[in-house]
């Protein structure tokens, strides 16, 4: 059974019980109002077909909560996918047409095979690579990006802006869909503020559907949903491109790919948090690729773990994947029979309803708490907002550029490792002595701690500042080298400590190291680097080399010094 189980995680579910399935069927009629109407909102957003907003909520939910290690995330449609997907496709081809479709679904393919061959290969460890400033700076940058996107149909806007700005006139707005827009932004909000878990988007869009209806909106030019087809989606193959049309979604499905992982990484990380167990990111890789590959054959597009509906989906008391298959039974239902009753909702409602739930991306005083803690990062985070909003649509070159920069980070810190020459503090502990302005451990002694690996990366930044050390001090013949921060050491870092004893033997002097860990005292001497000789010393703490090097005086006019 756990060997099935771990090729089929839905096995491993608490057997259903009348009391368990009551409160899944809630907390599923909770998330299931929600999914129906932001489904069909992303699907604008996408420049996709409102129905294929149902159809992404259907077999890619059911298929990834299946084969999901976290049962309980909202997988589906979100702002932040539909949003790379629009903009990734503006300029290849009309948004809804049959050429736009077949993009879209090319890139849920894609994107779908991707996460699974990494999920497959357990190359989770690659989410290390996107920091949490580069995730914000896109997130707030694509937030911006939504709710300007947006702001033409909540604001009933006929004609372009540009047309606007020409000639301002109220002409340019349909009055009655701006108030519907502005009213539903109004209503969701305070619905949130009174009941975070209430299904607000759907009563909102029920509300103005009604309205619509009363006031004749759609018969007088109004934009409303319209006809939606009934009837579950049959399996579809989308177009073969051509090659120059493939090179073109790379980049698109590289970022969709890690954008929707973050996403589904932060609602998982919540859950498992919640739960005290531990996060399999690899099977989430692999339920996040299926899901997306079901999405594609459906005629849809990419799906993600929505942040909003995971956390509703916990809060409602969802304990088990059955409350999100009956939320995928609500869809199932309204996409059967109740399709002709969205027909009437206003399109501003629908803007409402994105606009409102990317609010939360929006919140410019992270940045300000990261400025406070790290004003590299917090510059890092803000150049990957302005990159974004500088190459939109082009979304994906703000992401990469921040992936970069935070990489040039990392490397510039390992490769400029802090190095200390170490001081006996008055409270025992070995301290920077510059800093603290003490004296040296002993006379003609170099005390340095390297708080890193000693590999590629750091070797040479300790050897040069050992080597400037010595030439600036002629008189000093000792190297005492405290190691015990070093956890690791590669071919470079040995033919670099090699290199540093011969110095040390070349001067008449010793090298003295202390607190040497196991796995890099074991890799030393297969290199043959610690042969014992009157130019090499070992400590085992840091205590016994400083009592023994504060005795090198009198030892060495005895010419006892012995090998510890």
């Amino acid at each position: 059974m756990l060997n099935l189980a771990r090729w089929f995680p839905f096995l491993a579910w608490p057997r259903p019980t009348s009391a368990l399935l009551m409160g899944e069927f809630m907390a599923g009629m909770t998330v299931g109002l929600m999914l129906l109407p932001q489904g069909v909102a992303y699907a604008a957003l996408a420049g996709m077909p409102l129905v294929t907003g149902i159809y992404a909520s259907l077999i890619p939910a059911l298929v990834a909560v299946l084969w999901s290690a976290s049962p309980r995330l909202g997988v589906g449609p979100t702002a932040l996918t539909s949003l790379l997907i629009g903009a990734s496709l503006m300029g290849l081809a009309e948004p809804g047409s049959a050429h736009w479709v077949s993009l879209a679904v090319w890139i849920a393919l894609l994107s779908g095979l991707l996460q699974c061959a990494l999920g497959a290969l357990r190359a989770g460890w690659l989410l290390n690579l996107v920091t949490s400033p580069v995730l914000n700076g896109f997130t707030q940058a694509a937030g911006l990006l939504i709710l300007a996107s947006q702001l033409p149909a909540l604001m009933g806007l006929r004609t372009t802006w540009n047309a606007f700005l020409s000639d301002p006139s109220l002409h340019h707005f349909d009055l009655r869909a701006a108030a519907i827009g502005l009213g539903s932004v109004v209503l969701l909000l305070a619905l949130k503020r009174w009941r975070a878990g209430f299904p607000a988007a759907m009563l909102v869009a029920a509300m103005a559907g009604v309205l619509s209806w009363a006031i004749g909106f759609a018969d007088s030019g109004g934009d409303v949903v319209g006809t939606l087809p009934a009837g579950l989606p049959s399996l579809h193959w989308p177009q073969w491109l051509e090659a120059s049309e493939f090179a073109a979604l790379i980049m698109p499905v590289l970022v969709i790919s890690l954008v929707s992982f973050l996403e589904t990484a932060s609602s998982a990380q919540a859950e498992h948090q919640r739960a005290g167990t531990r996060w399999n990111e690899n099977q989430d890789l692999l339920a996040q690729g299926m899901a997306k590959i079901s999405a594609g054959l459906c005629g849809s597009f990419a799906t993600s773990a929505s942040f909003s509906r995971s956390a509703v989906n916990l809060m409602a008391g969802a304990r088990t994947g059955w409350a999100t298959v009956f939320a995928i039974g609500f869809v199932f239902v309204v996409l059967l029979w109740l399709t002709p009753a969205l027909y009437h909702v206003p399109q501003a409602a629908l803007a409402a309803i994105v606009v409102t739930a990317v609010l939360n991306l929006i919140r410019p005083q992270t940045m300000f708490r990261l400025w406070h803690i790290s004003r590299t990062e917090a510059c890092i985070g803000l150049a990957t907002c302005a990159l974004t909003l500088a190459t939109a649509p082009r979304l994906y070159w703000g992401v990469l550029a921040g992936i970069v920069m935070g990489l040039c980070h990392f490397l510039y810190q390992r490769l400029h490792p802090r190095i200390i020459e170490a001081g006996l503090h008055a409270d025992g502990s070995l301290r920077d002595r510059h800093l603290w302005h003490l004296p040296a451990l002993a006379p003609g002694v170099l005390a340095l701690r390297m708080d890193a690996e000693l590999d590629f990366a750091s070797a040479r930044a300790l050897e040069q500042r050992i080597v400037d050390q010595l030439g600036a001090h002629p008189e000093i013949r000792h190297l005492c080298l405290l190691a015990q921060a070093i956890n690791r050491i590669d071919i470079t870092g040995v033919e670099t400590f090699a290199r540093v004893r011969g110095l040390l033997r070349q001067r008449g002097g010793t090298l003295h190291v202390s607190g040497l860990k196991l796995p890099v005292e074991n890799c030393l001497r297969r290199a043959a680097a610690l042969v014992p000789g009157p130019d090499l010393a070992l400590y085992r703490t840091d205590a016994e080399a400083i009592g023994a090097l504060q005795q090198l005086p009198s030892r060495c006019e005895a010419g006892t010094l012995s090998q510890h």
